[in-house]
């Protein structure tokens, strides 16, 4: 080892090092060999032979105004940027019909001021359902009758504040609904 240009240290490190090499040179062809995995939301579950998905406006069974508009809308938009659907509002010109329902939106109180004792930060609350149905057949692709989403928003002591605030809130949520929704359809969970 006296003429050997490399330190023992050096020397040993080389021989601990080569089989992590070994190791990561099979995953990394194991990556190129196509193990399975894909894409969320790229995966080919619905019929082929479909180009067009109505989704109709949503039904509002509660009594929050407009709510069912902007689930309506974050649903399309997720359609229309994540597949190759072409999105229509009309049944009749579709090969699949995506009906949703807001069953009912419920509020709690999570955080109070400890001075005055009112609400800083509320939880909100949506249940709703959805369905997928072939225009053909009638048959439901994808069912999911409780469909359960939560977000939190802060309350301000001002009234004004306070509605300022649950739009936000309630626009996030219909954004991770929309998302969970179109990945739920798209890999038939």
């Amino acid at each position: 080892m006296q003429n050997c240009p490399y330190s023992k240290k050096t020397f040993r490190a080389a021989q601990l090092a080569a089989p992590v090499m070994v190791i990561g040179a099979l995953l990394l062809a194991a990556s190129f060999t196509g193990c399975g995995y894909h894409v969320a939301g790229r995966a080919g579950n619905l019929p082929a032979d479909w180009t067009t998905i109505a989704v109709p406006a949503f039904k509002n069974d509660t009594t929050r105004y407009r709510i069912e508009q902007r689930f309506t809308t974050a649903v399309v938009r997720q359609f229309v940027q994540r597949t190759k659907y072409r999105i229509v509002q009309d049944p009749a010109n579709a090969d699949a019909v995506l009906h949703g329902e807001v069953v009912s939106i419920e509020t709690d109180p999570m955080l109070f001021n400890a001075t005055t004792g009112q609400v800083t930060m509320m939880l909100v609350t949506v249940h709703s359902k959805v369905q997928l149905i072939g225009a053909k057949d009638e048959k439901p692709i994808y069912e999911n009758n409780d469909m359960v989403f939560r977000d939190e928003y802060q309350i301000s002591s001002d009234v004004q504040s306070f509605f300022e605030e649950q739009d936000p809130a309630l626009e996030r949520m219909s954004r991770d609904f929309a998302a969970q929704l179109v990945s739920n359809v798209l890999e038939t969970f």
